[in-house]
């Protein structure tokens, strides 16, 4: 598997995933600055799963057609600590979940997925 953090994912927690040998890349460090239009792109080209605090994805996805066949990943939490995002991604990855072709939505009390 291989992710995408969006600019917004913390870099603690990317920095944390980098020391844990998950295959991450982020817009923080490769394109700041860019549209979500761009991210989505790269994660096609990549076959990344974005992983992304903004809403704004799910509007792309459903309403423009730009679905990522590797997923995206919205962490839906208003307070957290910036470990806690990854500590929950390696969770999903350890129970072998599949993100293809979904939004998958993380909240305080739930995972939801919604395929495309």
């Amino acid at each position: 598997m291989k992710f995408l953090a969006d600019e917004n994912f913390p870099k603690r927690s990317i920095d944390w995933l980098k020391e844990q040998n998950i295959d991450i890349s982020s817009i923080q460090e490769v394109s700041p600055g860019i549209s979500d239009i761009k991210v989505l792109e790269i994660a096609i080209a990549e076959s990344r799963t974005i992983l992304t605090l903004d809403s704004d994805f799910g509007t792309l996805i459903f309403k423009l057609d730009m679905k990522p066949k590797a997923g995206v990943i919205f962490f839906r939490l208003v307070e957290f600590d910036p470990l806690d995002l990854s500590k929950i991604l390696v969770e999903l990855i350890e129970r072998n979940e599949s993100f293809e072709n979904s939004m998958v939505v993380i909240d305080k009390n739930s995972i939801r997925r919604r395929k495309y």
